[in-house]
């Protein structure tokens, strides 16, 4: 049955959202959510980590690095760069696996190239430089270490490209299924997919990791293009990030800018007048799983024939009680969309 809930619907012009306080400010309501973002930073995955370390409530404790809008060494440059631009260079970074689970080398497909330009940030530059390197601890290990470490559901990973390094950190530490939540950005269930007919981009780079780690009885919820699609930023809310007049607005308007103009060059008659917040979703359901309905089932993934790559429900599977995998079908679009807005403008607003 679909999981309901409610919120506030109100425009994002009206500032009533008591969670959109400062970045600085620590959460007095309990212990804050301890948070691993597994990133292929190019765009949206930037706007997540914005997201997340704008938020009182998330306690980031790493960024690891994984492949798809850029292979793994880029999107680690990413990652330590934004953190430097953050002032957040406490928060170590962490190299994933660099290929799918049944290759032996990964390059970036022409679309993730095109959404995401040459350098995963739409080829706006980063306003920070660092000397800074990913930690010698692989991300799997940091991953089954952390999930041992914090009590059960303190810790929520969440994947935004390719679940390679994921599935190996569950596969290596079957101990850790049960203490981890995972919330990731992948898949379709609704909706047709990003790259194909059947086959979303994330979901579509390691079919046989993302089909492993469904077969888990790990607490997943997925996020995916049945929600995702639904929530956009527009050139509105980059003109307001540009006019905070800081270098994080400026870049984060510049870089954002570019998303929306290739969305709109590629989507043609199915351009919404923005562009999806794919990652930032799914990083604000990890904080606050009210944001989003979801549909309880056992998920597989087709790893063979001409739907490779499509998240389906699995039919040897369908009387298997419990459920653990929660696909979220319906989102309180506009509650998330001003939240999100909020928070990146007081991120903006207080970094340099």
């Amino acid at each position: 049955m679909l999981t309901s809930t409610t919120g506030n619907t109100s425009a994002r012009t009206t500032s009533t959202d008591a969670s959109a306080t400062s970045p600085a400010s620590a959460t007095t309501a309990g212990k804050s959510t301890k948070i691993i973002l597994d990133l292929d930073t190019g765009i949206d995955d930037t706007l997540a980590l914005s997201y997340i370390l704008a938020s009182p409530e998330a306690e980031l404790i790493g960024v690891t690095g994984t492949y798809g809008n850029v292979v793994v060494d880029h999107g680690l440059a990413n990652d330590l760069r934004l953190l430097a631009m953050y002032g957040r260079e406490d928060i170590p970074v962490f190299r994933g696996i660099d290929h799918p689970s049944t290759a032996s080398s990964f390059e970036v497909p022409p679309d993730s190239a095109i959404f995401h330009g040459s350098n995963g940030t739409g080829d706006a530059q980063i306003p920070a430089e660092t000397t800074r390197q990913p930690q010698e601890q692989s991300s799997v290990d940091f991953m089954i270490e952390s999930a041992r470490k914090y009590p059960k559901g303190e810790l929520v990973i969440v994947p935004t490209g390719a679940l390679t390094s994921v599935a190996a950190a569950l596969e290596q530490a079957p101990d850790i299924v049960d203490k981890v939540r995972i919330v990731l950005m992948g898949g379709s269930l609704t909706q047709p997919g990003n790259m194909n007919p059947f086959t979303e981009a994330n979901i579509s780079q390691d079919p046989e990791a993302a089909n492993a780690l469904f077969h888990t009885a790990a607490d997943i919820t997925m996020v995916g293009l049945d929600v995702t699609t639904q929530v956009l930023m527009t050139r509105e809310d980059t003109r307001a990030l540009r006019e905070t007049g800081t270098q994080v607005g400026t870049f984060l308007a510049d870089m954002t800018d570019y998303y929306i103009s290739i969305s709109e060059q590629e989507d043609g008659d199915n351009y919404q007048g923005g562009c999806n917040l794919h990652d930032p979703l799914a990083a604000a359901v990890a904080l606050d799983p009210s944001l989003v309905t979801t549909f309880a089932t056992n998920l597989m993934v087709e790893t063979d024939g001409p739907q490779r790559g499509r998240t389906i429900g699995d039919p040897s599977r369908i009387l298997q009680t419990p459920k653990p995998t929660k696909v979220a079908l319906e989102v309180d679009a506009d509650r998330f969309t001003k939240r999100f807005m909020d928070r990146l403008l007081t991120l903006a607003r207080s970094s340099k």
